[in-house]
């Protein structure tokens, strides 16, 4: 257990015990893939968000000295778990907002069964599909991460640019999947590109190799994967090395693991590169690197900056609200707009002395500047990486 680990657990023990009894404990689900396809990953994007947590709590609490309380469900990446996790946090644990889920498909069927019917503001920190922003979901739903409409198309423009003629794309057939491959498809075609190879497969199957033998036909030597490099996108991954379908891998944000690293060894990944959302460089960054590390995070971890801001904003919202849940929606707008006094990471005191004295706030993120659209979209900046010793490396930002 980390340093950041051991400290949290016993702050909110702390905070349940000397409570004083006129204070309710204010709760927020953290909805997170803590099993499944992106275990991996979610370990890093569940604690960035309880340092959020912590600092709110340190810094003066909520409204009149209540504790932020983080409650942790598995969404597992997939739509039931989603939808069961939604319902214990909302219906059992009584939150207020929330977190996650960190996947598109337990996005959407949380939404759509839970969070939407029963008011309740989640904002995904790593939600990319574009069906997200079709939901009719009353101004409820937000994400702290682009849509992969915006990543599948850069990344289709930045490979164009870097030369990159053919490629046979493979996606797992689920919402995240689906779209970011469809999106890449439309955009690498409309620049001139040829796709050789494009289908959809399910996960977790021993093998992939017909699927890649038929992919490999059309003559490109680049295999773009849109899969989770935990699960499937492994696997196919280690075929298509030991097998020699391809020469060239491109991953989309979910390839962006520590598995085929691993797994496969990096002095086999020397032509393999993904895109991830990366923070813009600015003070807050700096600053929630400085305190994530201090507790023991990474802060280059994937989405590290996305999970963080989307907890510190929901706890911004909700003070501006007054703890009213029916407000946190329509508060979140007016403390992430562009107008107001700068906030950065961290800076929960500051907050809480200029929203009770009416002065408006606009938060300046660690991942960047979220001023939300009419859809509960941001914009945000790519990067695309290469394995570099037991980590990843950041060659060019992609646009």
């Amino acid at each position: 257990m980390n340093k950041f680990r051991t400290a949290l657990a016993a702050t909110l023990l702390g905070a349940t015990a000397m409570a004083a009894p006129a204070h309710a404990d204010m709760k927020i689900g953290l909805l997170g893939g803590v099993s499944g396809p992106i275990a991996a990953m979610a370990p890093a994007m569940i604690d960035s968000a309880r340092l959020a947590v912590q600092q709110v709590n340190d810094n003066g609490g909520l409204l009149d000295g209540e504790k932020l309380v983080a409650v942790i469900g598995d969404s597992a990446c997939n739509p039931q778990n989603g939808t069961d996790a939604a319902t214990k946090a909302v219906n059992i644990e009584g939150v207020i907002g929330i977190v996650g889920p960190h996947c598109s498909g337990a996005v959407l069927a949380a939404a759509n069964s839970v969070t939407i019917p029963a008011g309740v503001t989640i904002i995904t920190p790593s939600g990319t599909s574009p069906e997200i922003s079709g939901l009719n979901d009353n101004d409820t739903v937000f994400r702290t991460v682009p849509s992969d409409d915006f990543q599948g198309r850069a990344l289709a423009r930045t490979l164009r640019d870097r030369g990159t003629e053919k490629v046979a794309v493979a996606y797992l057939n689920n919402d995240y999947g689906k779209g970011l491959a469809e999106s890449f498809k439309a955009e690498f075609e409309g620049n001139g590109g040829e796709i050789a190879g494009f289908a959809a497969h399910e996960g977790e199957k021993a093998s992939y190799r017909s699927n890649l033998a038929e992919l490999a036909s059309g003559g490109a030597d680049t295999l773009v994967i849109f899969d989770y490099g935990d699960g499937s996108g492994l696997t196919m991954l280690r075929q298509s090395l030991e097998n020699g379908f391809f020469e060239n891998f491109v991953g989309g944000d979910g390839m962006k693991s520590d598995a085929p690293i691993k797994e496969l060894g990096a002095e086999n990944l020397t032509t393999f590169l993904s895109s991830a959302p990366v923070g813009e460089k600015s003070d807050s960054l700096e600053m929630f690197n400085a305190a994530f590390a201090d507790v023991g995070g990474d802060p280059s971890a994937i989405f590290a900056t996305t999970s963080y801001d989307a907890a510190f904003l929901l706890a911004l919202a909700i003070e501006k609200a007054g703890g009213d849940k029916a407000k946190i929606s329509a508060s979140l707008r007016e403390i992430s707009n562009g107008e107001g006094e700068p906030i950065r990471a961290g800076e929960w005191a500051k907050a809480k002395e200029l929203i009770a004295a009416g002065t408006a706030i606009d938060y300046k993120g660690a991942a960047g500047d979220h001023n939300f659209d009419d859809k509960g979209d941001v914009p945000g900046t790519y990067a695309l990486f290469k394995v570099a010793g037991d980590g990843f490396e950041v060659i060019s930002e992609i646009k």
